[in-house]
């Protein structure tokens, strides 16, 4: 190999090794972020005799259960369904995969607004991944089908 050869070798190899440096350098990677959640089911229950049962009607939709008092007892129950975290926070830019468990209900057919618009389920003693790219910042619903109107979280993507 002849001197101006392997001259030139060396610097296609020195400024190959520059270029990668600067763009390592200069584009970061975008951060990985798993977020836990839970489809959960918070109950509270007292007798009639401590506090009356509510007359007024809940909201229509699944979200929401209230039970009568029981002949027996007099015990009454109201309960909701809910993600918990209810709102996520995630920065603009970010890979995110939402971990869902389900807890309680059989099942919850869910969708994220913009993020993923196709439904997914989450079962009971299962957990679901649900995977995207925060690519646009604002606030976003994550909806539960059949357990509206209680049972809706928030997404929020924070811009740059």
């Amino acid at each position: 190999m002849s001197y101006k050869r392997g001259l030139a070798l060396v610097s296609v190899i020195a400024m190959t090794g520059v270029l990668l440096l600067g763009l390592t350098l200069g584009v970061q990677a975008a951060e990985e972020r798993v977020i836990y959640m839970a489809a959960i089911e918070p109950k509270g229950g007292v007798t009639a005799d401590k506090e009356p049962y509510p007359a007024v009607e809940l909201p229509k939709g699944g979200g929401y259960v209230k039970k009568a008092p029981d002949a027996a007892t007099g015990r009454w129950e109201v309960s909701v369904y809910q993600w918990s975290p209810a709102t996520v926070v995630v920065r603009q830019g970010e890979r995110v995969t939402l971990e869902m468990v389900g807890i309680n209900g059989a099942k919850h057919t869910a969708h994220i607004d913009k993020y993923h618009p196709a439904h997914f389920e989450v079962k009971r003693g299962e957990i679901t991944r649900v995977s995207f790219v925060a690519d646009t910042p604002g606030i976003f619903k994550i909806h539960c089908k059949e357990h509206e109107p209680a049972m809706e979280g928030t997404l929020i993507v924070l811009p740059r």
